[in-house]
């Protein structure tokens, strides 16, 4: 027997199943600022960090964001 399509799909919205431990507010706010970019259209890294410097969110170390730098902090912060 077949789950539901439903059933079958939920089962993969599970959006924190990667999460090891809870986000920092650091990382919360800069989720939102990624969030409020996505949703006002901006799709390409290099809109991505002009927007992120506009919100006024700059990397952990207090750096603007960069094409160079967003993906290697990233991953660092994946970690």
């Amino acid at each position: 027997m077949h789950p539901e399509p439903s059933q079958a799909h939920d089962r993969y919205l599970q959006p924190k199943q990667a999460q090891r431990r809870r986000p920092t507010l650091y990382e919360d706010l800069l989720g939102d600022a990624i969030e409020r970019t996505f949703a006002a259209g901006v799709h390409d890294l290099a809109g991505l960090v002009e927007s992120l410097n506009r919100q006024g969110t700059t990397t952990p170390s207090g750096e603007p964001w960069t094409e160079a730098n967003y993906g290697p902090v990233m991953a660092e912060m994946s970690r």
